[in-house]
């Protein structure tokens, strides 16, 4: 078969053409793949876990007999370390579970460690 000289640059135009659509819809479009989209899903489930599970943990920590004495001795720790306090004291360890969550204790320590308005 025959291809007329004429379609040789359409072809190669396509082929350019299709790969900068590609390159532009993957950067700017919006375009995602099935592994970034689960990546994002994956993210976003787990924040919004420790959205509803660090009042709980405050919670928790209010609500013990020596709270005040437990808040400046947190208030006396690093922010690095603050996460750590809280899942030692347990007050990170849901209903259930065997063990602190780390997400969650860290996100009680900031809560607790915000200024009452």
């Amino acid at each position: 078969m025959k291809i007329p000289s004429q379609t040789k640059p359409a072809i190669w135009g396509a082929v350019g053409g299709a790969i900068a659509l590609a390159v532009v819809g993957f950067s700017w479009g919006g375009w995602s793949t099935a592994a970034s989209s689960e990546r994002l899903a994956k993210l976003r489930a787990e924040n919004a876990v420790v959205a509803a599970l660090s009042p709980i943990c405050v919670s928790n920590f209010q609500n013990q007999p020596n709270a005040d004495a437990a808040l400046s001795e947190l208030k006396k720790i690093s922010s690095w370390s603050q996460g750590d306090f809280i899942a030692k004291g347990g007050w990170a360890t849901m209903i259930g579970s065997t063990s602190p969550d780390s997400a969650v204790a860290k996100a009680c320590a900031e809560r607790l460690g915000m200024p009452k308005t």
